[in-house]
């Protein structure tokens, strides 16, 4: 005779992992910026997160990175694992910024500006 049925432990296993999760199941995230020669890379690693749960935003010179878990991709609830918020300094080209999940990591590249451009003359216009 079964006291549990296989049904019981399928529909009780994702909220038993999301207990957990938010219990601080989760392993703690790093953040680690790398200067380059062309740019800036934001490197994020939370080992037991898929990359389908992360999210980059940009609001003017913040940038956020954050993951949240959700047991399915239609589930309204999210449960949020960790956030980071950073302010971006006036020398990055944030036109150009792209985030790819490499390995266990999510690279977010910011290019630097191009500082070469030529002082112009801006035209005064008379009414």
């Amino acid at each position: 005779m079964n006291l549990i049925s296989k049904d019981f432990i399928r529909n009780i296993a994702p909220q038993l992992d999301l207990l957990n999760t938010l219990g601080g199941g989760i392993a703690q995230a790093t953040m680690r910026i790398d200067k380059r020669e062309k740019g800036v890379v934001v490197r994020v690693a939370a080992p037991s997160v898929s990359p389908q749960n992360f999210h980059v935003v940009l609001n003017n010179n913040v940038l956020t990175v954050f993951a949240e878990y959700r047991h399915s991709a239609e589930d309204k609830l999210a449960a949020p694992l960790f956030s980071r918020t950073l302010n971006l300094p006036a020398n990055l080209d944030l036109s150009r910024i792209d985030a790819v999940f490499e390995g266990q990591e999510l690279h977010v590249r910011i290019p630097y500006r191009d500082i070469t451009t030529e002082p112009r003359e801006i035209t005064i216009k008379q009414r």
